[in-house]
Parts: structure tokens; C-alpha cells; sequence
């Protein structure tokens, strides 16, 4: 019998197919693969939900007290004003979110004004900002303030210098009388840094479900990072006041942002029926007043030779 014949007779005979039977084993471990890396995701996504939950669970008891906090206000006829101010991405929203999740509507608002009016453009800069501030009883949280003259504006040149200067001048001077006639108020900036943000960036432009936080602004934030740190230290330096002081809340562990930041918030009124047994102290690594925060940049620019906070 020839070879061929003798391979012809083997395969009647039912020799496996070798060929067939790698394939097959080769596709099975190539499923099981698949299989294996849809589990891992689906337990990682499940371990995440898990942990963000808990985060926000740790929220619970402060958000109780903020309640507390907001009856104080309805019943003694108190007007608190609360500024979140920061870069882009820096946590300010979120916080918002959180800090508002269980309040009565009624009598609290958020605000966040867009770009000025033609008939706003000739009033008194204060005056938009002044209109929603807040009644007896009644909490306002900014997201974003007047202080947009301090950073945002000069840095994009939607101001003047003069317009910047003449803000500076004469921002210490209006919430000094603010605080003296009665009115609480809180100066919160959210502080990130540029790699965090870089990352917040490319999360929201990746993500279909963020993508409308992401703006022409936010994309040029990064190259015009150095100029907006110049302006921070500028505003800090400048309206920093035992009146009117300004809080840094490190902002890379959003969660731990969020907490400090409530505690910020009860810390700042004598409210009755206060928990004692909650931790109101402030996390010195991630609470620094505004005065320190100048030292530190000072400190900074002397080692590196500019700021890099």
C-alpha cells in the first residue's frame, strides 16, 4: 500500500483530526477567557458600587446635621451665604449635590449664574450676585461667585486689569458689612491638582454620560494652569480676612472633600441639637486655611522657583 493510500485508510478508519480538535481547544480557551474577564469586570464594577456606597453612607450623619443646621436658620431668622470656588474638575458640583441631597427645598437655593446680561454688563459687578442672596431663614451655595473677577475672567481677559483691580480693592470692603450686618458666610475652594484634573478631563471626554461637564474652557484650563494659580495666590493673599476668611479643601479624594466640607459648613454655626458624638474637627490633610495656603505657595515658589499648587 502507498502512503497516500495509507493516510486515505487511516482517516476511514476515524484517526482524530488533529487540525480540528487545536482549533476547537484553542476557541474553548479563548472563551473561557472572555468569560473570565466579564466576571472580573462585573465583580470590580460591583466592588465599586459597594465602596461608593459606603462612601456615601459615612455622608449620612452630616447630611443630618446640615438639616439641623438649615431649621436653625428658618427659626432664628438667619441668611447664610456659602462660596464653592476652584479650577474646573475640582469637586465643586459634586459637593453641592451632596451637601443639598436631604434639605427642604424651600429654603435653600443654588446658584450659578452664566455669562452677564447686555443690561448686566452696565451695573455694578456686585449687583447680579447681591439680587440672589439670600432672605431670612434662607441658605444660597455658589457655584462660582463673584470671585470669577479674581480667576476666571482675568485669565480668559473677560475683564480689564483695572476692572480685576478695582474688584480686589473693593471685595474686603463688602463682605466685611455682609458679615457685619448678620450674614453667615463660608468662602470654600476646592483644591486639585493639575494631574487629577488632567484625569477628571479625560474621564468626562471619554465617558458618553459626562461629557456635557466638559467644556471649551475646561479644555484650555491645563495650558493656562500656571496663569490660574498666579490669580489664586493673588485672591487668597488679598481677601483672606479674620471677617471673611477663605477655607482650602484638597479635593483629590472627592469623598473626603465632601465631608470636610460639610464639616466647614456646621462648624460655622451655633446650631441647637448638635451631635456630639460625630467628629466635627476638620482633617488637617485635607482642610488648610487660606492664609497657610499662601504660605505654602510662598514657600513653593521659593523651592521651584514659581508656584506649582
Amino acid at each position: 500500500m502507498s502512503t497516500s493510500d495509507a493516510h486515505i485508510a487511516a482517516g476511514a478508519t476515524g484517526t482524530p483530526d488533529t487540525n480540528g480538535q487545536g482549533r476547537a481547544e484553542s476557541e474553548l480557551h479563548d472563551e473561557i477567557r472572555r468569560l473570565r474577564t466579564e466576571l472580573e469586570a462585573e465583580r470590580d464594577m460591583r466592588r465599586k458600587l459597594k465602596q461608593k456606597n459606603q462612601r456615601e453612607k459615612e455622608l449620612e450623619p452630616y447630611q443630618v446635621e446640615l438639616l439641623k443646621l438649615q431649621r436653625h436658620l428658618e427659626e432664628h431668622d438667619k441668611k447664610m451665604i456659602v462660596l464653592f470656588e476652584g479650577r474646573d474638575a475640582a469637586g465643586k458640583g459634586g459637593t453641592i449635590r451632596r451637601v443639598t441631597r436631604f434639605m427642604n427645598e424651600k429654603h435653600y437655593r443654588v446658584v450659578a449664574l452664566g455669562k452677564p446680561t447686555e443690561e448686566q454688563r452696565g451695573q455694578w459687578y456686585l449687583q447680579k450676585y447681591v439680587a440672589q442672596f439670600p432672605t431670612a431663614g434662607e441658605m444660597v451655595l455658589f457655584d462660582r461667585s463673584w470671585y470669577n473677577r479674581a480667576m476666571v475672567e482675568p485669565v480668559f481677559g473677560f475683564c480689564s486689569e483695572k476692572e480685576h483691580e478695582d474688584f480686589l480693592r473693593g471685595v474686603v470692603g463688602f463682605e466685611k458689612d455682609l458679615v457685619r450686618q448678620g450674614t453667615i458666610l463660608v468662602k470654600l475652594y476646592f483644591s486639585v491638582t493639575k494631574d487629577e484634573q488632567q484625569r477628571r478631563f479625560d474621564r468626562r471626554r471619554d465617558d458618553p454620560l459626562r461629557q456635557w461637564k466638559l467644556s471649551e474652557i475646561d479644555v484650555q484650563a491645563q495650558d493656562l494652569w500656571d496663569e490660574f494659580t498666579a490669580r489664586k495666590y493673588e485672591m487668597l493673599s488679598r481677601t483672606h480676612t479674620n471677617a471673611a476668611p477663605w477655607t482650602i479643601i484638597r479635593s483629590k479624594d472627592k469623598n473626603l472633600a465632601r465631608l470636610n466640607a460639610m464639616r466647614m459648613m456646621l462648624d460655622a454655626v451655633d446650631y441647637e441639637d448638635r451631635d456630639l458624638s460625630l467628629d466635627f474637627v476638620p482633617d488637617p490633610d485635607i482642610v488648610v486655611s487660606g492664609a497657610h495656603e499662601v504660605e505654602l505657595m510662598e514657600a513653593d515658589r521659593i523651592r521651584q522657583g514659581k508656584f506649582t499648587v
